[in-house]
C-alpha cells in the first residue's frame, strides 16, 4: 500500500480507535500513526493493560475492522 493511501486509511480509522479506547489522546494518535507496535504500547500505557490483554483487545478490534491495514 502506498504511503498516501496508508495515511488516509489511518485518518479514516483513528476515530474508530478513539471510540474503542477513549483514554487515547490526540498526541497518542500522532505517535501511533498507523503502527501496530506503537498502538500496543499505548494501549498498555493508557488503558493499564498487560501485554496479552492489549493484544487480545487489538485483535478483536482488527476482526471488527477488516478493511484497516497497519503500516
Amino acid at each position: 500500500m502506498n504511503e498516501d493511501r496508508m495515511k488516509g486509511n489511518w485518518t479514516q480509522f483513528k476515530g474508530k480507535v478513539k471510540e474503542q479506547w477513549g483514554k487515547l489522546t490526540d498526541d497518542d494518535m500522532d505517535v501511533i500513526a498507523g503502527k501496530r507496535d506503537q498502538m500496543l504500547g499505548k494501549l498498555q500505557e493508557r488503558q493499564g493493560l498487560a501485554k496479552e490483554a492489549a493484544e487480545d483487545q487489538l485483535k478483536n478490534w482488527e476482526r471488527a475492522n477488516p478493511d484497516f491495514r497497519w503500516d
